[in-house]
């Protein structure tokens, strides 16, 4: 009890002392001491895979295994296959477009959402999370408070919208989640027999259910912190930006990761390649049996925190920022390499199905300006960059190599085309918006996958509608309309244009908000965003932007 006391009593001490002295600097320093202190991290704890058999026990078990590789945060122009990638073509991501050459590379790769809580739960189930109300994207209960904190402080021309009663009162986070009864991909496999392993970062929920193993992983290694390397380690090599999320991501972090719902503990590695040597395991001890394995790498999210070793190689690039930056693609990168070479090691890489992608584009707040290039807009905008992310498919015993599919396809196309692969019938397809894209891949079905696709967070929704895509941050009534087969790039605003594209287009969006459920927890703030400047710039009268709501 008088421990109990003790830490409120902190708490209580040390929350007075950060709101009296309300500075930016003291926040971060203090509050990830808090949080160890009251949550202290162990050290390593080596994790127990579950084991399959020792050989093959169905010979005639042609399944193949799945691997579905999730990036955070990477830009369209971070892999060197589509645009030269970082710092001109001066990063080369060998790996990962090794992947596209002996697969299939999706020009039109659409994430599901502009940022990653959404994406992800529209990933696990093949639906439009807000479908089920998962609209907006979970803030841990710390964070939450720097960033109202940090926006409240914010004294430029464009400020953010804050409801601070909403955000103070929102659920958990813990709570803050997809809701269970929600069927996954996970679900699916496991029913079918797939051994099925999670690692990295989850971000759909925890309590009620609504975490990995509750929702169909039979292990789970979890993200429990933000930190890559404790930030004082004397292998890593920090870049900190004087931008709100940036501050709110160093101040409430944690070196740390959980298993199987244990407790927090330190990797014995950078988090990269921690992620990554933990699935050369997974791939081990499962390699006689078909598997899932949904490695959902937090690189390149920030902190940008990178290996010094890795940034040596990047002495060539200018700049402090894009040198880390790359360090982090580059094992990134890497890591996709051991994972097909481990594949080849155990014979078992044209059986294997590998997806990779990311859950949105770059981020606006890391202050580099070509990482969705060509395409205008960040993460959190529905403008091109922000939504247009890598997408490829690699199973080498079914696609063919070097294929490039140009029709636009979605988040929400990985569930069926996995169920699809694993012959999986425990599902009712009507009840998903994705379509399975193997016909599509195979020339085996000429039409387009999707006639129409649709984008909402709150305030700021989106459609493409065949060659049309429709913007809107409603709001403020500003709108725009691109007709993206001859201005891919969104340069030439065609509202004033085409008022009866634009109406029809406003009906089908009307029709599809009917059919969407009310969000299962509040947006807070509406956060305007800058369509061609990162966070950090000067906005100057005629710079375009919109009000993003989470």
């Amino acid at each position: 009890m008088i421990k109990k006391l003790s830490y409120s009593l902190l708490i209580l001490i040390l929350s007075g002392f950060l709101i009296w002295e309300y500075k930016v600097n003291l926040i971060i320093w203090t509050l990830p001491k808090i949080m160890n202190f009251i949550s202290p991290i162990q050290a390593n704890i080596p994790i127990d895979w579950t084991e399959g058999p020792s050989e093959v026990l169905n010979k005639d078990d042609k399944r193949p295994n799945i691997i579905l590789i999730l990036a955070d945060d990477m830009g369209y122009n971070d892999i060197s296959l589509h645009n030269g990638g970082a710092a001109d073509g001066s990063l080369k991501t060998t790996h990962i477009d090794s992947l596209a050459k002996n697969g299939v590379r999706f020009s039109k790769g659409y994430a599901a959402n502009a940022t990653c809580s959404p994406s992800r739960a529209s990933i696990m189930t093949g639906k439009y999370s807000t479908r089920f109300g998962f609209e907006f994207t979970p803030i841990p209960d710390a964070g939450r408070t720097v960033l109202t904190w940090l926006l409240e402080e914010d004294d430029s021309e464009l400020k953010a919208r804050i409801d601070r009663e909403v955000a103070m009162n929102l659920p958990a986070f813990m709570q803050q989640g997809m809701p269970s009864e929600q069927l996954t991909i996970a679900e699916i496999l496991k029913a079918e027999g797939y051994y099925t392993a999670h690692i990295g970062k989850w971000h759909l929920g925890h309590a009620d259910g609504m975490n990995p193993q509750s929702q169909g992983f039979e292990d789970s290694l979890n993200l429990h912190g933000a930190y890559y390397l404790p930030k004082s380690h004397p292998d890593v090599v920090n870049a900190k930006f004087d931008t709100t999320i940036d501050k709110m991501i160093w101040s409430s972090g944690q070196y740390s990761a959980t298993f199987n719902g244990g407790d927090p503990f330190a990797p014995d590695k950078y988090v990269t390649d921690y992620y990554t040597d933990e699935a050369l395991k997974v791939i081990e001890k499962n390699k006689n049996r078909p598997f899932f394995l949904y490695l959902s790498h937090w690189a390149i999210h920030n902190p940008l925190q990178a290996l010094r070793s890795d940034v040596e190689q990047m002495s060539h690039m200018h700049g402090h920022n894009l040198q880390v930056y790359a360090g982090m693609i580059a094992a990134l990168d890497r890591s996709v390499g051991k994972i097909v070479q481990k594949l080849k090691d155990l014979d078992i890489y044209g059986k294997t199905m590998i997806i990779f992608t990311s859950d949105n584009g770059g981020a606006n707040y890391i202050e580099l300006e070509d990482i969705n290039k060509p395409f205008r807009g960040w993460k959190i905008s529905f403008f091109e960059g922000g939504i247009r992310v890598p997408f490829i498919i690699s199973w080498p015993d079914e696609i063919n190599p070097g294929s490039i599919f140009n029709s636009a396809v979605h988040h929400f196309d990985i569930f069926p085309t996995i169920a699809s692969a694993a012959k999986a019938t425990s599902f009712n397809e009507k009840d998903l918006d994705g379509v399975n894209l193997l016909p599509y891949i195979k020339n085996e079905n000429p039409d387009e996958p999707h006639q129409t696709l649709f984008w909402r967070s709150g305030n700021h929704q989106s459609v493409l509608h065949k060659k049309w895509k429709y913007i809107v941050s409603k709001k403020e009534n500003k709108r725009w309309l691109f007709d993206t087969s001859i201005d891919p790039l969104e340069k030439n605003n065609l509202l004033a244009s085409f008022p009866d594209e634009v109406e029809k287009i406003e009906n089908l969006l009307e029709k599809f908000n009917s059919e969407q459920k009310e969000p299962l927890f509040s947006s807070s703030y509406d956060a305007p965003i800058m369509i061609d400047k990162y966070d950090g710039q000067t906005y100057e009268e005629g710079d375009e932007y919109i009000y993003w709501s989470n």
